[in-house]
């Protein structure tokens, strides 16, 4: 088996909602990193990337058609370069670089980029898919910032949090204080 390195790594401002980066779509964010990394590695021949793979744990607006693919045209990479986005939520990056991993060890590929992206003051706001054709009668927006948006009522309440309130219900059930915490 071939063994995996990481040779190069890059990233950009975490924002906070509403700040800085609110103006900055995620597949330019993530164009941003991809050159990052790639800068830091010039004597890297583009053809010779196998994959990228990207997480992303949102991917309802601007990030929602394949963003790895997005980042690597708008990174300027050859269009040969295939690419991927995965969403394992709030792990989805950590499971790019772990596909990437496993590419190299098993000799599919001999570079692949992995990395993710997040703009959760970009996610929009959706309608839910109506009963009928032409509804009448108020339409509720969703908002698609945090957590299961659009809930299948069969499934238990505590499966559909998002990982920041289940862990505030996790700290609470355990009586994990905030100081013991940071």
């Amino acid at each position: 088996m071939t063994a995996a390195y990481l040779y190069a790594a890059a990233r950009t401002p975490f924002g906070r909602f509403n700040g800085a980066l609110a103006g900055v779509r995620p597949d330019d964010l993530a164009a941003v990193a991809l050159s990052g990394v790639l800068d830091a590695v010039p004597a890297l021949d583009h053809d010779r990337i196998g994959d990228v793979v990207w997480g992303n744990a949102n991917g309802a607006g601007e990030d929602n058609r394949n963003v790895g693919r997005m980042a690597v045209l708008l990174a300027g990479l050859p269009v040969t370069v295939p690419a991927t986005t995965v969403n394992r939520l709030c792990g989805s990056s950590l499971d790019a670089a772990m596909i990437a991993s496993r590419t190299v060890e098993s000799g599919d590929a001999d570079v692949v980029v992995a990395g993710g992206v997040e703009s959760m003051t970009r996610a929009p706001w959706v309608l839910p898919k109506p009963s009928r054709a032409f509804p009448a009668g108020n339409v509720e927006a969703v908002s698609t910032t945090l957590g299961w948006r659009l809930v299948n009522e069969r499934m238990p309440a505590e499966w559909t949090v998002s990982l920041g309130e289940c862990n505030e219900q996790l700290a609470d059930a355990l009586g994990i204080s905030r100081e013991r915490q940071d």
